[in-house]
């Protein structure tokens, strides 16, 4: 009878299995709203974005020269049409398409270069001085004006906006890394592989790199929310995507024309990159909040 109630007190005593890092990054994520509510906007992006062909009935470029400049909520055209006779709703989703691809492609490489430099310059004293200084010098010109130069240097296309975003990303992942790594090379256990002998390359990599991981996703996910804008005011501008491209940018640029006779020109797409900024920002936020140990949430 004792051993029985031995047995089953230590199975009311058990502990519970402990969750992951990443599961009680998403539980805590969750728990925001506002996060919530920017994931649901960055899901619908990319089903859009995904799955554009399948959601649409015309091309991007289709023009309907007898249904120009149609009103929201026309027939077949519940976004209404631009002043060619454009689909406003396939434009949209085609231009989802644009912002993912250069958002996504930008940071990857701003995060590649901004990684390299901090992890170098956090670690190896000697290059720390010689690196920021470089980053100091990206950090002189505004963003959008360095983007500006890089462009007029190379020439307006898409492709040049991808490289001219990449490298005014680089700096500021540099700054965010080196000071991880700063913290995170003081660290007991990294002066202990030192004394053991392990090279420079295992300690960056395996021990260092993924505990520079929390501020580099937030880096990551508030940089596309920069990178959307920024794609989109340069093809406004006339320095990015060329018409008759869908992207965004290039949508209001083209609509500001016609902003007394159809405003939707403009409205649209401009409502579309708000969403899309507003939702990877909150995101962005949120992934902060959940990802710092000292941030409470009620259960």
């Amino acid at each position: 009878m004792a051993s029985e109630i031995v047995t089953e007190q230590q199975v009311k005593m058990k502990p519970k299995k402990k969750e992951s890092q990443v599961v009680q990054v998403f539980r805590k994520l969750i728990k925001n709203k506002l996060a919530v509510f920017g994931l649901m906007i960055i899901t619908l992006q990319l089903l859009m974005a995904i799955f554009a062909p399948f959601i649409v009935a015309y091309e991007p470029d289709e023009q309907i020269l007898e249904a120009t400049e149609l009103p929201i909520a026309s027939e077949g055209h519940w976004l209404g049409t631009d002043n060619y006779g454009r689909d406003m709703w396939t434009r949209l989703v085609y231009g989802a398409r644009i912002s993912l691809v250069v958002g996504i492609i930008s940071v990857v490489i701003g995060l590649a270069g901004g990684i390299t430099l901090g992890l170098l310059a956090g670690y190896y004293k000697r290059l720390d001085g010689i690196i920021m200084r470089f980053v100091d010098l990206l950090f002189a010109f505004p963003g959008i004006l360095l983007a500006m130069l890089i462009i007029a240097m190379l020439g307006t296309s898409i492709v040049n906006v991808v490289i001219a975003i990449s490298i005014w990303s680089i700096p500021g992942c540099a700054r965010i890394v080196r000071g991880s790594v700063l913290s995170v090379k003081k660290q007991e256990y990294i002066l202990a592989m030192k004394s053991l002998g392990a090279k420079d390359s295992r300690i960056i990599i395996k021990h260092i790199l993924p505990n520079c991981a929390a501020p580099i996703i937030v880096f990551a996910t508030m940089r596309m929310a920069t990178t959307i804008l920024s794609t989109s005011a340069l093809s406004f501008l006339g320095l990015g995507a060329q018409p008759p491209s869908p992207e965004w940018g290039a949508m209001i640029s083209a609509g500001q024309d016609y902003m007394w006779t159809s405003p939707h020109m403009t409205i649209v797409p401009g409502i579309a990159i708000m969403l899309v900024v507003f939702a990877f920002n909150v995101v962005g936020d949120g992934l902060r909040d959940a990802l710092d140990p000292n941030m409470e949430y009620p259960e």
